[in-house]
């Protein structure tokens, strides 16, 4: 029997997931410096300090200990324990890390097993936006439904638990947050997130909760936790890694706190998808994280991007064209640029080649974000004042 179906066309699953719309600006942003020119990156979402010199060197002697052979599915049982008091510590809700704590091959990888294993064709997925884009992607990638529920400006891009109430359907079967948030730099309130695990319990829905950035909060911004309301601890999946925090965006080591009988879909998920994390890369962590000088270090970098908060947010202040939310987490900045006559797209594309500066065009984050882009201030001082710089004799040429 012939076969008619085109071998070198995807799945159904992967048909249904979008390339990136911020990769076009990404290679662009490549083959310029490629030729020559000196982009200034603002639109990476990495530190650009290296990771601390004690989770390096206890690494290193990892390595020479043999940590190189196949660990638990779960995850080295040091570091799980240290994550599983660090999370009673700060929320006052206790995982088992004998069942409850699982380490991933990244942050990345917990938000795919998370939703690999739990969505089915046909469920709807309450996505608040604008948002990281892999969220509605793997809910594609499963067949179910994305929900986009659009985070208002003039609401700070805070939840509004009415609008949240009235997306739920019976076909819902999970909220995704991201607190404090990517590309907003929001830091939910407490109120809304005790709004949204009310509806959660009452509609028994899952709830993902990204929580990468939970150590980069500012002023008197504080993060709270959806595991640490009523009932949630059996519903929600609490992700994070050691990316932001610890400068490691290339080690791909992060994490998933939830309850044993979720565990056990999570478990088998990662399994099948990388088996177990680099046990030296464990090792090295559990035996330094915590250290006075490795927090010493990470402190250090936290000052940093609050500094460099303040220098971009001063920045757009002087650019009357340019408006934002002011953001209390993370390292991104939402900049309405509306007034300028272009979209954020065209904006975008206008300041790399024109001015070789590189920041996203938000509409890829979210189908509400066409007016914004984002600017993410972990890149340098430096860079940042040259980049602000580049950007006004932009808006003045566009004369708005």
């Amino acid at each position: 029997m012939e076969k008619t179906y085109d071998i070198t066309q995807g799945s159904k699953g992967i048909q249904r997931v979008q390339a990136s719309p911020i990769r076009a600006i990404l290679d662009r942003a490549a083959v310029l410096r490629s030729e020559g020119n000196k982009v200034i990156p603002l639109s990476a979402g990495e530190p650009n300090f290296n990771t601390p010199a004690p989770i390096k060197e206890a690494v290193k002697k990892a390595i020479d200990e043999n940590y190189s052979h196949y660990g638990s599915n779960r995850g080295l049982a040091e570091l799980r324990q240290i994550l599983s008091a660090q999370n009673a510590r700060e929320t006052g809700v206790t995982y088992d890390p004998e069942t409850e704590v699982f380490i991933t091959s990244s942050g990345a990888e917990a938000i795919n097993n998370a939703i690999l294993a739990f969505v089915d064709e046909g469920d709807e997925v309450i996505i608040f936006t604008p948002a990281f884009v892999s969220y509605k992607n793997l809910v594609k990638f499963c067949g179910g439904v994305f929900v986009d529920l659009p985070l208002k400006k003039e609401d700070g891009f805070q939840i509004d638990p009415a609008a949240l109430e009235a997306a739920v359907t019976e076909k819902t079967k999970m909220i995704i947050l991201n607190n404090p948030n990517n590309p907003t730099g929001a830091v939910y309130t407490r109120e809304s997130l005790a709004a949204v695990a009310k509806i959660a319990v009452e509609h028994n829905l899952l709830v993902v909760s990204d929580e990468m950035y939970s150590k980069l909060t500012y002023e008197d911004a504080r993060f709270t936790s959806i595991c640490e309301f009523p009932g949630m601890k059996e519903r929600s999946l609490i992700i994070s890694g050691f990316s932001k925090t610890y400068a490691m965006t290339g080690w791909r080591l992060g994490w998933i706190l939830t309850d044993k009988k979720l565990g056990v879909s999570l478990l088998r998920m990662h399994q099948y998808s990388t088996t177990c994390s680099p046990t030296f890369i464990q090792k090295g962590l559990a035996d330094a994280m915590l250290l006075p000088e490795t927090q010493a270090e990470v402190s250090a970098m936290v000052g940093a991007f609050a500094r460099r908060r303040q220098l971009i947010l001063s920045g757009l202040d002087a650019i009357p064209q340019l408006s934002y939310v002011k953001p209390y987490g993370a390292f991104y900045v939402m900049v309405d640029v509306s007034k300028t006559g272009l979209t954020g797209q065209e904006f975008a594309l206008r300041l790399l080649e024109e001015q070789f500066v590189a920041t996203v065009p938000a509409i890829g984050l979210g189908d509400a974000c066409e007016d914004f882009i984002r600017i993410s201030y972990a890149a340098s001082e430096e860079d940042i004042v040259e980049g602000l710089r580049r950007i006004r004799i932009l808006v003045e040429a566009l004369g708005a």
